[in-house]
């Protein structure tokens, strides 16, 4: 007997198959996880622009906000460090102009050198700080940057071309401050104006003369300097003995010149002892004897006064100042006018 055995084999059901993934930009991997949780492309696709980006845009502007905070303490702690320490490496000229010490003058000099440059550090780490974020988040807006760089790039060449001047100075203001050429209640000789300066900017520096007249001197218009209030200074004074023994008019001024040294009020503005050098000139009214000083910077006019006070009532006191009058060989005129014979002498 034959049998037949038909098997049947059901098919299992097909399962439903997922469709195809959402365009994600990118192959952005929270795209493709919000639509492994919800299925839905619409979602999955708006999700980069609904909150990737936006989560991007405020990190970056976050991270700027951050760095910019952390290099601003930076900088505040470095001026900090280097106006109060005595011999601050960032802030030393090319060559050392203080004497061995300092004092306070010198403290609030570098103070204020160090807080101007502070300030301008500040300011450039902000602009580029921020610079760079706005970049960075117009990029994540799909902003095609080729375009506004290369615009950018020409309004700076037109800018620096029409702002020569400009740049020119605030560099030279810059480079002034780094090097301390000078600073506020310095005597200085700028070519066209001579006198204390009252203000100094990264453009403009105020100076005031003897006269009270307050002139505003551009930065980069300044081609030499002439400081006369950094380190010590040399007080040099010429008097004229005429035809008097020198050695004796030598001997008399030195001895007036140590006693000004020896003036209590006077002592600390002497960095050495006042020495009589000898004779400088001949001149048609006899010889000229230099006495030289050297002194503090902020003692130099005060004791240059009165060292020349004193050599003058030293050399009277000896008796050289009569026997220049009486050297003097006047001519006489018709009418009763009388003429010296030597119409020239040292000033």
């Amino acid at each position: 007997m034959r049998y037949e055995v038909t098997v049947t084999v059901r098919s299992r059901e097909a399962e439903p198959q997922p469709s195809a993934s959402p365009e994600c930009p990118g192959e952005d991997p929270l795209c493709n996880q919000v639509y492994e949780w919800t299925g839905l492309d619409w979602l999955a696709e708006g999700s980069f622009y609904l909150l990737v980006k936006p989560v991007r845009i405020v990190l970056i502007l976050l991270a700027a906000v951050v760095l910019r905070h952390l290099l601003h303490r930076a900088i505040r702690r470095l001026v900090t460090s280097t106006s109060t320490v005595s011999d601050p490496a960032i802030l030393r000229p090319l060559r050392e102009r203080a004497p061995a010490g300092g004092n306070g003058v010198l403290l609030q000099r570098r103070r204020q050198r160090a807080e101007a440059i502070g300030s301008v550090l500040r300011s450039l780490v902000s602009a580029v700080v921020f610079a760079l974020a706005v970049l960075l988040v117009l990029s994540e807006l799909s902003f095609n940057l080729a375009p506004l760089l290369a615009s950018a790039g020409i309004a700076g060449l037109a800018l620096g071309f029409g702002a020569q001047s400009l740049v020119k100075d605030l560099i030279a203001g810059l480079f002034m401050l780094l090097e301390d050429q000078y600073g506020v209640g310095d005597t200085v000789d700028l070519g066209e104006a001579t006198g204390v300066v009252e203000s100094v900017g990264l453009r403009i520096t105020t100076v005031r003369d003897a006269r009270g007249v307050l002139w505003y001197i551009r930065n980069g218009e300044i081609i030499r300097v002439g400081n006369k209030s950094q380190g010590w200074a040399m007080v040099v004074v010429d008097m004229p003995i005429g035809f008097a023994d020198t050695e004796q008019a030598t001997t008399v001024l030195r001895d007036a010149a140590l006693a000004v040294a020896a003036d209590p009020e006077l002592a600390e503005h002497f960095v050495e002892p006042p020495d009589v050098l000898g004779v400088e000139q001949i001149t048609i009214d006899g010889a000229v004897l230099r006495t030289v000083a050297k002194t503090t910077a902020e003692g130099q006019f005060v004791v240059g006064r009165q060292l020349r006070r004193q050599l003058a009532a030293a050399l009277h006191t000896s008796g050289i100042s009569a026997q220049i009058v009486a050297g003097r060989m006047f001519i006489a005129r018709p009418g009763g006018e009388q003429e010296s014979a030597g119409s020239g002498g040292a000033t």
